[in-house]
């Protein structure tokens, strides 16, 4: 059996030569899957935005920093049937109206914790199907998103808007729906972004 010029014989010398051919292509393969991963990392927050119409996923989480919202604990239904107030908010993920109001809805949860039964609904489902009846959201959606609408524990609707409605204007008609008083004077609250991709309400 021969050998190379370094004395090795001709097998060992290939199979050193293929183990070294391994380790690179291994070491490139780890290091263009780190690429990658990075790369991805770092795009993510830039095509997230507030205010466009793409799917970036769940907004509650992303944009309000509260992924418990979805899916709601309970149903309209349900709620309904065990004389809860019931808030019910109409929305899309891939809307950038939606998007903004999501730190609305998280504010409500914060605010009124068991109290109610907060039920935010994707739209998608309701469309173009027929409406069975008061215990179906479908009969209360406008076809607009958001929308807000706020049930008593009578089930009967004391709260009806679309678009950006103000948090203010749905704790009062949560407070009239529950009973529970707001603080004295009412509430006074703003939206703030405070980064690129979140906003939080800050009442005062």
């Amino acid at each position: 059996m021969g050998r190379n010029r370094n004395g090795q014989h001709g097998i060992g010398a290939r199979a050193s030569t293929l183990q070294n051919i391994l380790r690179l292509l291994l070491s490139s393969a780890l290091g263009l899957l780190l690429t990658a991963s990075l790369m991805g990392l770092g795009s993510r927050p830039a095509l997230a935005s507030l205010t466009n119409n793409s799917y970036d996923g769940n907004i509650y989480a992303l944009y309000a920093g509260n992924g418990s919202l979805v899916p709601p604990r309970s149903s309209l239904a349900q709620a309904l049937a065990d004389h809860r107030t019931a808030v019910v908010v109409y929305y899309l993920d891939d809307d950038a109206a939606s998007k903004q109001f999501s730190a609305v809805v998280s504010e409500l949860q914060r605010v009124w914790l068991n109290n109610i039964e907060l039920i935010p609904l994707v739209t998608d489902p309701l469309q173009n199907r027929a409406d069975t009846g008061p215990t179906d959201p479908a009969h209360y959606w406008s076809g607009l998103i958001p929308q807000v609408v706020v049930f008593n524990s009578e089930g009967q609707v004391v709260f009806d808007e679309q678009g950006a409605v103000s948090v203010d204007a749905i704790n009062a008609a949560v407070s009239q729906a529950t009973g529970i008083p707001l603080p004295e004077g009412g509430t006074s609250s703003s939206t703030e972004s405070f980064n690129e991709l979140n906003s939080e309400v800050v009442s005062r």
